[in-house]
């Protein structure tokens, strides 16, 4: 399959590690010239170290905050002034908050709500003038469980769940433009916080061990790995998808409730 990702520029957010940082290496080995942004200088330069080690490639990395619309601005500015152009935006800057209804205050809301959404709101805003003129495509990445919310859910699962009817209206909107807007649900994916959940409770196991015995709840009986959606999220911004916007796909191994 190809994927026609040569050449082409895309921008992830919140790329210092995790799927960010994974679908960022995976669009630079199909090709693409890549901006990588987060808000920890250190963490991003150790991301932008780990791609050119594993691709010999190198990635712009611009520290940047997507909690305030000048950053987002200032993040496709940069990216477009090194590269020429913009295809593709992977809005993935995020972070779990998980309470329940009582225990979460305005502040925690806000700060919630302007990372997540208002963050992806302000990036596309400024990505569409370039994405107009040459085409692309927008990932806004969300969590299965927002499409059926638990207890103790917020308030992650309203902020994701207002990233669903954002790529649905985008989607709508701007398909006239040949821009296409999808996003992704993740489930139980591989990461620093889960490892040291396992290294807390299962010390003598291994990951494999540990993924199974959390992942007895799972269809697909394990815990994804950060490659697995990144590969999903580079499948949806290249030419394979052309076809494909306005929908979302869960990589949660089917743990989740919906379609």
């Amino acid at each position: 399959m190809e994927l026609n990702l040569q050449g082409k520029v895309a921008v992830v957010t919140g790329a210092s590690k995790g799927i960010g940082l994974h679908t960022a290496l995976q669009l630079v080995k199909e090709g693409a010239n890549v901006a990588i942004c987060a808000r920890n200088k250190s963490s991003l330069e150790e991301a932008k170290t780990i791609i050119k080690k594993e691709t010999g490639k190198e990635v712009l990395a611009i520290v940047a905050d997507v909690t305030k619309e000048e950053d987002c601005k200032r993040l496709i500015e940069e990216t477009v002034k090194q590269f020429g152009k913009l295809n593709i935006l992977v809005n993935n800057a995020g972070t779990s908050a998980a309470y329940s209804f009582e225990e979460v205050d305005t502040e925690l809301w806000v700060a919630d709500l302007n990372l997540k959404l208002f963050g992806a709101i302000h990036c596309s805003k400024y990505a569409l003038p370039y994405l107009k003129e040459y085409g692309g495509s927008i990932v806004n990445v969300t969590a299965s469980i927002a499409k059926t919310p638990s207890e103790n859910s917020l308030p992650t699962t309203v902020s994701r769940s207002a990233g669903f009817a954002l790529t649905k209206a985008m989607s709508k909107d701007l398909g006239k433009y040949n821009i296409r807007v999808n996003t992704v649900c993740i489930g139980l994916i591989r990461s620093r916080q889960i490892e040291e959940k396992w290294k807390r409770e299962m010390p003598n196991s291994s990951w494999e061990e540990y993924s199974k015995e959390i992942g007895k709840s799972i269809p697909l009986g394990r815990i994804g790995e950060t490659e697995e959606a990144a590969k999903v999220i580079t499948f949806l911004v290249s030419d394979a998808a052309s076809y494909v916007t306005g929908t979302s796909i869960n990589i949660d191994g089917g743990s989740g409730g919906t379609l």
